[in-house]
């Protein structure tokens, strides 16, 4: 049974994990055709973004890297660096057989919007939003990584600086795993019967 809610300590006392796949960062504007080719191919991937935070009041930066994953591979895209918000990766973000799991999506989407003068989403699932539907107390990546796959995942990284020049390997797999872990959360419960209720 999957439990549907947990405690800061019980999260504690679990074991940490991260994803542990493939990661490609993508920083250049030739190589995204390929890779976006490939996501097309899918059927499910995880999602999510990283800002530079700002701690100045009403200072808001632009959303710096978007990743994408499957169960093994990770795709980490410093738009930063590529130049904004490639119609490529648009693309897949805007086809509707392809469903895109993240938790609090609204604010990732309302990012990526900025980026562009056109942007329409589609197959987006809010784990944030759809689980407390289902009766889960507790949301957001953190939690649900506890709940769902018993392993507690590092925040570190998440205030670190994602306009730098080089991202550290710890940035990356953190980055990887936010997004990794949103699908594996997804995979799990829909295959355990937790989700039926919202797909009839």
């Amino acid at each position: 049974m999957i439990p549907l809610r947990i405690s800061k300590e019980e999260i504690n006392q679990l074991p940490l994990g991260q994803f542990e796949g493939e990661m490609f960062l993508i920083d250049q504007q030739e190589d995204v055709e390929e890779v976006a080719e490939f996501l097309l191919k899918q059927r499910i991937i995880g999602f999510d973004t990283e800002t530079k935070p700002a701690f100045r009041r009403g200072v808001i930066n632009p959303v710096a890297l978007l990743q994408l994953s499957t169960s093994t591979q990770a795709f980490l895209f410093r738009l930063n660096l590529i130049g904004g918000f490639p119609d490529a990766i648009r693309n897949v973000l805007e086809k509707e057989s392809i469903v895109k799991v993240g938790a609090a999506v609204h604010d990732d989407i309302k990012g990526l919007a900025k980026l562009t003068d056109s942007f329409y989403p589609q197959s987006f699932f809010d784990l944030n939003d759809e689980l407390k539907k289902v009766g889960f107390h507790n949301v957001g990546v953190r939690n649900l990584c506890g709940m769902v796959l018993n392993m507690r995942i590092s925040k570190a990284e998440q205030v670190s600086n994602w306009e730098a020049e080089e991202l550290t390997e710890k940035q990356k797999r953190y980055a990887a795993t936010d997004a990794w872990a949103c699908l594996e959360i997804f995979q799990k419960l829909k295959s355990e019967g937790y989700l039926d209720s919202l797909f009839k």
